[in-house]
């Protein structure tokens, strides 16, 4: 190749690395100019989330794990871990997976990732959006609890159950509270259920907003759920201070494991594609 036909070759080399660059920076330009423009809710500003952009382990700076078995008070079967087979984040998703193992003392390891100490929040707007696991057995639920227990032990410091699924129910997600007053111990627990037939192959934004005089539910923003506050005590409202959230596959226990558990269906998993959480900054 001569001179002149090599610096033919270089320039339009350049142009082509040039254009392919500027292309790409523009894709990932329109890419967080997406991102940006969903992190926007009107009324609301954005106090704390997890896109769950980097590959590996969740990020220890806003996550840390409930570790452990005996059965967490509902007879739940699994052990939970902090392990990248139980909990990674993998593709810009946070994947929470369930696993059987029938040839060891403990048969059933999943995770628990909870934001306690890390992220703690009284009133706002909190949603996850998730797909969810299936399998008759498996139990996921996105939920919150007291960081501080201030008004004593479960129940009474209070308990928000954003979602909960049970597998051999496939169709039907749960939101619900738990206070002294109100709780499944007692069947006086306060919540609702809606139909989302897509809940295990697609994913669906639950949420909850919470205000000093109530907590709407929701999925999709489809408000199918209101607890009241009607200003008694902390036996029926609890729910003036901060809570932290919970993320977790359960396997069996009281209500997960009514028709059993079917062991063909691991491993199973949750995934999450991001955490928001929000400050009201309008009344």
């Amino acid at each position: 190749m001569n001179r002149k036909n090599l610096l033919s070759f270089l320039t339009l080399t350049f142009l082509v690395i040039s254009i392919a660059c500027n292309s790409n920076n523009n894709h990932m330009l329109n890419k967080i100019d997406i991102i940006a423009d969903s992190l926007k809710i009107k009324g609301y500003k954005l106090v704390w989330n997890d896109e769950f952009n980097l590959d590996g382990k969740p990020d220890t700076s806003k996550w840390g794990y409930d570790i452990g078995g005996h059965g967490w008070g509902n007879n739940e079967f699994q052990y939970y871990t902090h392990d990248s087979v139980n909990v990674r984040v993998k593709d810009s998703k946070l994947e929470i997976e369930a696993h059987y193992y029938e040839d060891r003392e403990i048969k059933y390891t999943s995770a628990k990732i909870i934001t306690k100490k890390k992220g703690d929040w009284k009133y706002g707007r909190v949603e996850v959006k998730a797909k969810l696991p299936t399998g008759i057995g498996t139990w996921p639920a996105i939920w919150m609890l007291p960081t501080d227990r201030e008004y004593g032990s479960w129940p009474s410091s209070g308990e928000i159950d954003i979602m909960e699924h049970v597998g051999y129910d496939p169709n039907v997600i749960h939101g619900t509270v738990h206070t002294e007053a109100f709780n499944h111990l007692i069947g006086s627990q306060v919540g609702d259920q809606l139909t989302i037939p897509t809940s295990m192959t697609g994913f669906h934004i639950y949420a909850i907003e919470w205000y000093k005089n109530r907590i709407d539910f929701f999925v999709d923003d489809n408000k199918y759920f209101t607890f009241p506050n009607h200003n008694k005590s902390y036996r029926e409202w609890p729910f003036d201070k901060r809570f932290y959230l919970i993320m977790n596959i359960a396997i069996g226990g009281n209500w997960g494991g009514v028709q059993g558990v079917d062991n063909s269906i691991f491993p199973t998993k949750m995934v999450i594609d991001y955490v928001r959480v929000y400050a009201r900054t309008t009344q």
